[in-house]
């Protein structure tokens, strides 16, 4: 394909976009295919001459999205949404046209400066304190790996990148048992281990860590000979939406000089509307949050908004500045790619700055508390059924349920069986959790496009399915 043809084919994809968007309710949320079906499709060895666009843009509607699951679908209340609304669409297809690397200033000064101030717009639009700072990272997994190397490197008096662990006291890590297995993973990878993350109980309505327990675990561990280094919060974990006591917690780890980071990654979007923040008091004393706009804000997946009290701390523990890598003869410059893990950067800036020009951040709130009421509405109704019990109340758009009709003995293996029935049936997509060992049903409502009308719809869909059973 030569950029003659280009435009012909932008325009007939952009046609087959806008037409996937606006249709897409129509579809089987989730994909219908057998594992293997799509691979054996696809020939055994690559092609020796190249092939026409007519014939490979068939294939891809008839070999790859027969294996999609659509997750812009009106009635995805599944996992997290991964939103992706048109004007960051359209960013996204201008960003990979112009194909920038921008890992540093000098290698693309507009998407350096353009992401500065878009992480001081979604600062302001959160109500941070301006001695915060911003940096796109690819997913708020990324963002906790680097929260926890830095942890590990203050902890060590910043020798842990030269002097490995070996010689180290174990480093302690705590977190509540709700939060994302990506804390785990950012463990192994620092090189901490796994017995070295410290699960500090809950309790109340939200699921969060015990204060008092905490305390109590950092007092062992000092005791034992062993090293306190950082602590982890949740505010909307993916279970349960399970939400740490942020102000009681963020003092311990002042009065232990403990290294702090939230993970808000989906419910940091519902902190732009003001009335839902007192999930978070005293978020202003962490020294690191991520949420991501990818979620339920509307960016196009990948986008992780990342913010830093002291980035001198995360610069200290990443950057590496070879001779290639300096920019001579510039003042006052931001060379991003030494706030995360990975050197190459993409140009995530320009979807953010598309959505809040094209939406307004009133807009924004708009949808987000459409969701939350919409959501709680299916809550309501749905726990008048008999046959039904709600396991945890809804958190922002996210609750649990359990369908415990008289007389059941293996509720597991019913809900189970529910939940599979239901995602089998197309019209909604719903995934399970567990809560206190026990197989349940959660919900949640953030899809982009999603109306009342959607989400109700999950009511007469769970009732209808349930009585099959």
């Amino acid at each position: 394909m030569k950029w003659d043809d280009f435009a012909g084919w932008g325009s007939r994809i952009a046609d087959w976009a806008q037409d996937y968007h606006l249709t897409v309710g129509d579809k089987p949320v989730r994909a219908r295919t057998e594992p293997g079906d799509v691979l054996d499709s696809l020939p055994l060895f690559p092609p020796e001459s190249g092939e026409d666009m007519e014939a490979i843009f068939a294939d891809f509607e008839e070999i790859v999205m027969p294996g999609i699951t659509h997750w812009q679908h009106p009635r995805f209340f599944a996992y997290f949404t991964s939103n992706a609304a048109a004007p960051s669409v359209l960013a996204e297809f201008l960003t990979a046209a112009i194909a920038p690397q921008c890992m540093l200033w000098q290698t693309s000064p507009a998407a350096t400066e353009l992401e500065t101030r878009m992480m001081d717009w979604l600062r302001q639009s959160l109500d941070l304190p301006g001695e915060f700072q911003g940096v796109i990272q690819d997913s708020a997994s990324s963002a906790t790996l680097a929260a926890v190397l830095t942890m590990r490197e203050k902890a060590l008096n910043w020798q842990g990148n030269q002097q490995g662990l070996f010689a180290q006291k174990p480093l302690r890590i705590y977190c509540s048992s709700e939060v994302h297995t990506s804390v785990d993973r950012a463990i192994w990878v620092a090189g901490i281990g796994q017995q070295n993350l410290v699960r500090v109980p809950i309790k109340g309505t939200w699921r969060g860590m015990d204060p008092a327990a905490l305390r109590a675990a950092i007092e062992a561990d000092i005791a034992a000979g062993l090293q306190p280094a950082g602590l982890i919060l949740c505010v909307g974990g993916t279970g349960t939406g399970a939400t740490d006591p942020i102000d009681d917690c963020l003092q311990i780890a002042e009065d232990y000089g403990l290294y702090s980071h939230i993970d808000a990654a989906w419910a940091g979007s519902a902190m732009i509307c003001p009335e839902y923040r007192h999930y978070w008091p005293g978020v202003e004393r962490a020294d690191s949050i991520v949420f991501n706009p990818h979620k339920w804000l509307g960016v196009q997946f990948d986008c992780s908004a990342h913010f830093l009290k002291n980035p001198d701390d995360l610069v200290q523990t990443l950057a590496i500045s070879p001779e290639y890598l300096k920019t001579h003869g510039k003042d006052g410059i931001i060379n991003y790619s030494e706030w995360s893990v990975p050197l190459g950067r993409r140009f995530r800036a320009l979807k953010i700055w598309f959505l809040i020009r094209s939406y307004g951040l009133e807009g924004l709130r708009d949808r987000l508390r459409n969701h939350i009421n919409w959501s709680t509405k299916l809550h309501d109704t749905l726990a008048l059924e008999p046959d039904f019990e709600i396991i945890t109340p809804p958190m922002w758009s996210l609750w649990t349920f359990r369908y415990a009709p008289q007389g059941a003995t293996d509720l597991d293996a019913l809900n189970l069986a529910l939940v599979n029935a239901i995602n089998d049936d197309g019209r909604i997509y719903l995934t399970q959790t567990r809560v206190d060992g026990d197989l349940v049903i959660r919900f949640q409502a953030g899809q982009f496009e999603t109306t009342e009308a959607d989400v109700m719809m999950a009511h007469t869909v769970i009732c209808e399915i349930a009585s099959r059973l």
